[in-house]
């Protein structure tokens, strides 16, 4: 069975680059039959963040990628980790180490001078002297002394390191008895199964301590792939401006779940030209060896694009039920369908739209004074108060915007107007100023009895 997971630590929110790497994860276990699992790496007692692990949790219900089974957390599993650095102690793959942090230094001292890597030289790996007092050993395991590591990655091909080059018997437990990173991630990965793990690239030079890990213990080695990272549109490490931020602000910037994953996916994996993809496209279609080997470009204009294109492609009932989450309520308000039809074509997030509706609902407080200087002339005022004198006394009823397209085109038509001379003082005269959409839209949203307040409040406010 495939089966995945995601792994993030709990010192941060979820950065939009790990939800990639979770949204690649998530669809190969899915496309397969599999299991995506979620593990929390919290072994860093001092940095966690309960609130952290919460946001996590949070992103993943608001992109819709549900997890199987229950939420794995490292810092409820110290008694599984101890149990296999005792197993490697008494199989001799593993060893106490008594250097004290002087000793340490000294011997990198001495590398740096003679311009070798710093690596640990194995002093204590098979030792039989007398054990120094007063230090508190760490525990490191026996790492090949020689040879290579390698591995076919799903992304990179095949991978070999040098074992001289990279390798030294690294620290598998602390002094103070905790566990390292590499040590738990391949224990867990291991016991929960995984066959498939995806992941930045960043990790790569992780893979081989893992791999001697898998190893020590007799475990098999799941499949990797090794994801490139996410830069910014100049080619350097994304940043907090170019977009690097927490997932749940992309909610509250008004970006519908659909388009951040769309636009996710994207980001080193395509599929001939296409450029719109349904979650159920993305699970027939995605493959993670189709994944690019050179890192992408985040493209905000991209991500606009795709919102802008959920939005207009929604149902009414769900623009009007993701409204809420901006203030603005209107599932009750007798002109909804209207409003969302006005501005799901104009709108590229949610909070755009919401402020454009609020625009129009909301009785304008001020007055843009360039319009007001540009369109609100002698002649334009006399026209606005004809206008309202007629729609104030126009025998039909104005409801939907074709009732006032009719009868603003028979006002032009008795006053010989034409609807240049109209359409920007009326703009004015509702939203405050000379950018709205349609103005029948417009109009048939205020409704008549408020057109008619608004008007005369503008008309008053610059007599």
């Amino acid at each position: 069975m495939i089966t995945t997971r995601f792994a993030p630590s709990p010192t941060g929110y979820l950065h939009i680059g790990g939800l990639r790497t979770a949204l690649y994860s998530y669809l190969w276990a899915r496309k397969n039959g599999g299991k995506f699992l979620l593990r929390i790496e919290d072994t860093d007692l001092k940095r966690n963040s309960l609130e952290a692990t919460q946001a996590i949790e949070e992103a993943f219900k608001f992109v819709g990628l549900a997890y199987d089974g229950e939420v794995v957390y490292q810092s409820k599993r110290f008694d599984i980790y101890k149990k296999y650095i005792q197993q490697l102690l008494d199989e001799d793959k593993a060893y106490y180490c008594y250097a004290s942090k002087e000793e340490l230094n000294i011997l990198r001292e001495a590398q740096s001078s003679k311009k070798q890597r710093p690596k640990y030289d194995g002093r204590y790996r098979d030792f039989s002297g007398e054990i120094p007092k007063d230090v508190e050993p760490v525990v490191r395991i026996k790492t090949p002394l020689s040879g290579k590591i390698e591995f076919e990655d799903g992304v990179k091909g095949l991978i070999s390191f040098n074992v001289e080059d990279i390798l030294d018997d690294f620290i598998i437990a602390r002094s103070d008895s905790s566990p390292t990173y590499n040590f738990v991630v391949a224990i867990d990965d291991h016991l929960m199964g995984l066959s498939d793990i995806i992941r930045g690239d960043d990790h790569l030079s992780n893979t081989p301590k893992q791999i001697v890990v898998y190893n020590a213990l007799g475990f098999d080695i799941p499949k990797f792939y090794h994801v490139p990272m996410i830069l910014n549109p100049n080619g350097k490490k994304l940043s907090k401006r170019d977009g690097a931020t927490n997932v749940m602000d992309y909610k509250t910037m008004g970006y519908m779940p659909e388009a951040i994953l769309n636009f996710l996916i994207r980001l080193g994996w395509s599929f001939k030209d296409q450029e719109i993809f349904s979650l159920d496209e993305m699970l027939e279609l995605f493959d993670p060896k189709d994944i690019n080997r050179s890192a992408s470009a985040f493209n905000s204009e991209k991500l606009d694009w795709l919102n802008a294109h959920y939005i207009k492609n929604s149902k009414s009932e769900r623009i009007v039920e993701e409204l809420k989450f901006f203030d603005l309520h209107i599932c009750g308000h007798d002109k909804k369908e209207i409003i969302v039809d006005a501005l799901k074509e104009r709108a590229k997030t949610l909070k755009e739209f919401a402020m454009m509706a609020k625009k129009i609902l909301d009785e304008p407080e001020t007055y843009d004074e360039k319009a007001v200087n540009k369109f609100l002339n002698d002649e334009a005022k006399e026209i606005l108060e004809k206008y309202v004198e007629f729609i104030n006394n126009y025998g039909k009823d104005l409801h939907l915007p074709i009732d006032f397209e009719e009868a603003t085109k028979l006002f032009m038509q008795i006053n010989d107007i034409k609807m240049k001379q109209l359409a920007q003082p009326i703009r004015v005269a509702m939203v405050g100023s000379a950018v709205s959409p349609s103005v029948y839209d417009v109009l048939s949203i205020i409704g008549r009895e408020d057109v008619v307040k608004r008007v005369e409040k503008l008309l008053k406010s610059i007599s």
